[in-house]
């Protein structure tokens, strides 16, 4: 475990996008410990720019910026890992079972993946949060979560037919293995990579899908995220008035964490594909290589002066 910790961190873009990432979830989880503050709580006079006082200004109703930007983060990572979760756990538990069972399971199960696949995704979205109305943010967590695990049930099954020809498989098989021990014991931790593609993608799509819903206007204005902070900033025309602050704070830390976990994402890639990994040590060489053979120009450059 500790090996494969020091493997991870060796990876560049992996290990910055586990600071960016651990930097967010240690925000959400101590910021409004430490703030203590009312985030819909007027502060200020309306739109007051960033001073001492208010450290990222106020929005037209006077209320902090700051303080919602931190209870924002913890409304939206929750969201994002939540339908993360969802995401992965039907799509894992279909996919394995699509691609190890096979016959009418995998005819059944395939076609409803074919038609979540079909279905145009963020229209799908927009319809059923206009249905049920102004949500909570985690509804629209489970709306998203009910409506994106197809493409991770197919990339899983698709894995699973493939392990499902191994021979140490199909050697458990003979030997009379039950088929919930070649699930969880053969199959699943030759899947986790997999598993942490599908778990990394679903939340970064989660939380810029949330944010989305939220700005147009489909989600409860009344609670703090990232989404209400830029739907309220649009309603107040706050770059129109001059008050950037107010859209910049949101604006960043969404594409903060998506860089973050895009990086971790890229990483994992990197560590687990053994291609990707090989080339990479490539041109970790080249460039060595080129160093030196800058270093020995130079010396011969002062050799013959």
């Amino acid at each position: 475990m500790f090996e494969t910790f020091k493997v991870f961190l060796r990876n560049r873009k992996a290990a910055i996008g586990l600071v960016i990432v651990l930097a967010y979830v240690a925000v959400a989880i101590f910021g409004p410990m430490i703030l203590s503050a009312d985030p819909m709580g007027r502060v200020g006079r309306p739109h007051t720019p960033p001073d001492a006082e208010t450290l990222m200004g106020t929005t037209r109703m006077g209320r902090d910026v700051f303080a919602q930007l931190i209870y924002g983060t913890r409304t939206s990572l929750a969201v994002g890992f939540f339908a993360g979760l969802l995401v992965v756990v039907i799509g894992t538990v279909l996919g394995i079972a699509a691609g190890y069972f096979g016959g009418l399971i995998d005819e059944i199960i395939n076609f409803c993946t074919n038609v979540v696949l079909v279905i145009p995704q963020l229209p799908l979205l927009l319809v059923i949060a206009a249905f049920v109305g102004q949500t909570s943010p985690f509804v629209i967590a489970i709306i998203i979560g009910v409506t994106s695990w197809a493409w991770g049930a197919r990339v899983t099954r698709a894995q699973t037919m493939t392990l499902r020809q191994r021979e140490y498989i199909q050697a458990s098989e003979l030997i009379g293995e039950p088929a919930h021990r070649m699930i969880f014991v053969e199959l699943l931790p030759n899947l986790l990579s997999i598993i942490g593609f599908n778990f990394i993608g679903s939340v970064t799509y989660t939380i810029i899908t949330q944010a989305t819903l939220e700005f147009l206007g489909l989600g409860n204005p009344m609670s703090v995220s990232w989404g209400t902070m830029l739907y309220h900033a649009q309603n107040s025309s706050a770059i129109t008035v001059g008050a950037w602050w107010e859209v910049l704070a949101p604006a960043v830390a969404v594409a903060g964490i998506g860089i973050g976990l895009s990086l971790l994402n890229f990483g994992v890639d990197e560590i687990s594909n053994p291609r990707l990994r090989t080339l990479g040590t490539i041109a970790a060489a080249a460039k060595a290589q080129e160093k030196l053979d800058r270093q020995r120009a130079a010396g011969k450059l002062e050799a013959a002066q």
